[in-house]
């Protein structure tokens, strides 16, 4: 069966530096270009892509093969991609100068790059050297290291439209030699490109990652950057069982506070839809978004439908960039934001819905009992709790992510975790919720909801 016209295999398998590999000889950028040029001219529908690993030829990618036919082509560049797409997959025409005709000496090609493959896999083995993948997890912390600290310095701003190392050194007031390193290795990891000593901005960068730029990101990435030095703790936390650098959100810096909304606020943009989409607004007439931060949640439920009003409730460090993002959404008349600590603070009555998002992490369960208690007593009959959070499966070894933040937890809090859907849900029952589920939604995180009646 054949449910598309093309369907296209694409290596773009990587491999240790000094091996060759289509990853390496430009196979990202031919496989992009690929993609957009087969939407441009509306083929969408007629071919399918698919990425994979080798196809044998390794010293002349990027490698590709097209079926139903199984033309192989070899040694493709973006510039070829458009030739490709007009004559083969518009017209059915194959770019010839691109196709390997030889199939015998092709099967040769593949079997001898295979020999040396399991050759090489043999003789590591052998000698009891660690694994590849494994070591780039063992050292990924140094890429992750230069990137945080091109965010932190601001380094792609600037090197604007072009600079050299001594000038950009000069605007960050930073060491000429050492910034030069720095500037080389972001070029390795094309975020900049460079050119005659003059260096650039990659496309990534100045989408994201350069003041003024589309998507500029910087002000959320820097909550990544204040994440290095307690993620640094992690040996010494779980020696003690808690953090050892911990403080209350509401003693945190004005600088990090922003920092932290601003990520926060990326985050729920993207997911707001889907809750959305998951839980829907009838029988909502009024809703308290707890710990509710930049009200993006807040303000998609109001969007969603116009009767409905929403109350957040956060620190009063955070409340004028509530307002501010509230106010940028034009629903001021629609959204109160009051200041309050919800661990002290009562959180009134009469709510269809208390939405609870990315919170209960930050909590002991002893602190999420009682904010549950409190939860319920704030809502009217058949009024809804929904949380949103990373759900731990019965075993807390997976989803990954959520696993993963388990730890985040344990260097940013006292005592907080990431939690599994049946602790959720024995803690919910005790507090007098019914109907508790658990709705699965695309992505690291997914919703407990509960009734009450």
């Amino acid at each position: 069966m054949e449910a598309y016209r093309y369907h296209i295999y694409v290596c773009n398998q990587s491999q240790p530096e000094g091996i060759p590999c289509c990853s390496d000889r430009g196979s990202p950028k031919v496989i992009d270009a690929l993609r957009r040029e087969i939407a441009a001219k509306g083929l969408a529908n007629e071919v399918q892509i698919t990425t994979c690993g080798s196809l044998g030829l390794c010293e002349r990618g990027p490698n590709m093969v097209v079926y139903p036919q199984g033309i192989w082509y070899s040694g493709l560049t973006i510039d070829d991609i458009p030739e490709i797409v007009r004559e083969h997959l518009k017209l059915g025409r194959p770019v010839e100068r691109l196709v390997n005709h030889d199939e015998s000496a092709l099967r040769t090609e593949i079997e001898l790059n295979r020999n040396k493959m399991l050759s090489m896999v043999k003789a590591r083995d052998k000698a009891g050297v660690l694994p590849e993948d494994f070591l780039r997890k063992i050292r990924g912390f140094q890429q992750s290291r230069v990137l945080l600290t091109a965010v932190e310095l601001d380094v792609f701003t600037s090197v604007g439209d072009g600079a050299p190392a001594y000038k950009v050194a000069q605007k960050l007031g930073t060491d000429p030699r050492a910034t030069e390193m720095l500037l080389n290795e972001l070029v390795a990891l094309e975020m900049l490109q460079k050119e005659n000593g003059i260096f650039h901005c990659a496309p990534m960068a100045n989408r994201f990652l350069r003041e003024g730029g589309p998507d500029d990101s910087r002000l959320s990435l820097m909550h990544s950057v204040h994440l290095w030095p307690r993620w640094s703790t992690l040996t010494e936390c779980v020696r003690k069982g808690t953090s050892v650098t911990s403080e209350e959100t509401k003693d945190r810096s004005e600088h990090w506070t922003k920092a932290f909304i601003a990520a926060m606020h990326r985050n729920a943009m993207l997911r707001a839809d889907q809750v959305m989409a998951a839980v829907g607004t009838e029988g909502i007439r009024r809703m308290l978004d707890v710990g509710g931060g930049s009200g993006a949640y807040s303000i998609a439920f109001a969007h969603a439908d116009t009767n409905l009003k929403a109350e957040i409730l956060d620190l009063d460090t955070v409340v004028p960039l509530a307002r501010q993002y509230v106010s940028e959404a034009g629903l001021e008349n629609r959204i109160r934001i009051r200041a309050g600590d919800m661990r002290k603070d009562d959180f009134g009555t009469g709510y269809d819905l208390v939405f609870v998002s990315a919170i209960c992490h930050m909590n002991s369960p002893e602190q999420n009992i009682e904010l549950f208690k409190k939860s319920f007593m704030a809502l009217e009959p058949r009024g809804r709790i929904i949380i949103q959070d990373f759900i731990l499966d019965p075993a807390k070894t997976s989803p990954r992510t959520a696993a993963l933040f388990a730890l985040n937890m344990l260097v940013a809090t006292r005592s907080g975790s990431s939690y599994s859907e049946n602790e959720y849900t024995d803690w919910l029952e005790k507090v007098g919720f019914k109907e508790i589920c658990r709705i699965m939604l695309p992505g690291p995180t997914s919703l407990m909801v509960g009734r009450r009646f």
